[in-house]
């Protein structure tokens, strides 16, 4: 079980991503375009296209992990962001993953990557 209590750096990328990426390629895909080391502690979250999956992907000191959920139902409602990542909170995550939409960010006061609240 996972513990998103208190996690600080939780980064949501804006852009869908093929779930079939492995480690490699979704630590290639962190450091390229999201422009952040995978090593080095932090949460990395992904979406499919049609937004009914997630991909949790991070770095637990041993070697890499994921968190995977499908939803049978529904979709999962993200804040819309133009930047192509930006961060949440463990609150904010909990409440994704729990189907909550948080499509209005201002809502919630989600802060695109590297941008001053």
């Amino acid at each position: 079980m996972l513990n998103f209590s208190n996690r600080e750096e939780i980064y949501v990328s804006a852009n869908a991503i093929d779930m079939r990426k492995s480690f490699d390629g979704l630590s290639i895909y962190i450091q390229q375009n999201l422009e952040n080391n995978p090593l080095t502690g932090k949460w990395f979250v992904f979406f499919n296209k049609k937004r009914d999956k997630i991909k949790i992907f991070y770095w637990d000191g041993n070697g890499p992990c994921f968190w995977y959920k499908r939803l049978e139902q529904g979709v999962f409602r993200p804040p819309r962001i133009q930047d192509k990542v930006y961060t949440v909170n463990s609150h904010e995550l909990n409440l994704l993953l729990e189907g909550i939409d948080l499509t209005n960010k201002q809502r919630f006061g989600i802060v695109p990557v590297g941008t001053v609240n």
